[in-house]
């Protein structure tokens, strides 16, 4: 199956991120190293923003699709830490592309967003309660921000029995 024009623009904006961080990007970087006509690109993406909403559901969907693939519990799932540093350098590009917009929800934003939506409602339908839901998410979150800003990580025996705990398998 080929790759579609949207994902290999796509592929190229997260190379270029990965390569050299969010002050590389230009349309025109971008549409050379996917190896189409910045009008091309614009068909697809008709702004910078766009380009990055596009990036932020996409890695939206890629989560949903590594969930579906592993089964089992939503906040197992999300309580994992951040091990893949292709992963947390392109979470680190979009928090920055985040930053670099002027504070009004912007097409990124709403991306990001409605992909923490679908995850906080499913937390919510598994746990059942509320408080417990949001704070399975508020640790995951502090969790993987950790990975992302180059914290050590939780001493593994040590979280395990945290993750018991939260999910109520635990002391």
């Amino acid at each position: 199956m080929s790759v579609s024009t949207r994902d290999r623009i796509l592929d190229a904006l997260e190379a270029l991120m990965l390569d050299g961080g969010l002050s590389q990007i230009t349309l025109e970087a971008v549409a050379a190293k996917a190896g189409v006509s910045k009008g091309g690109l614009l068909y697809h993406f008709p702004s910078k923003e766009d380009l990055f909403a596009g990036m932020a559901r996409r890695m939206g969907d890629r989560y949903e699709q590594q969930f579906t693939e592993v089964g089992g519990s939503v906040a197992e799932w999300y309580l994992r830490t951040a091990d893949d540093p292709e992963e947390a350098a392109l979470y680190r590009s979009l928090i920055a592309v985040l930053r670099s917009v002027d504070g009004s929800e912007g097409l990124v934003q709403r991306a990001v967003i409605d992909s923490m939506a679908v995850y906080n409602e499913a937390l919510q339908a598994e746990i059942g309660d509320p408080v417990q839901a949001e704070i399975v998410r508020l640790v995951g979150d502090g969790v993987f921000l950790a990975g992302l800003l180059g914290m050590p990580a939780p001493e593994p025996e040590l979280y395990a029995k945290v993750v018991e705990r939260l999910l109520g398998r635990g002391e």
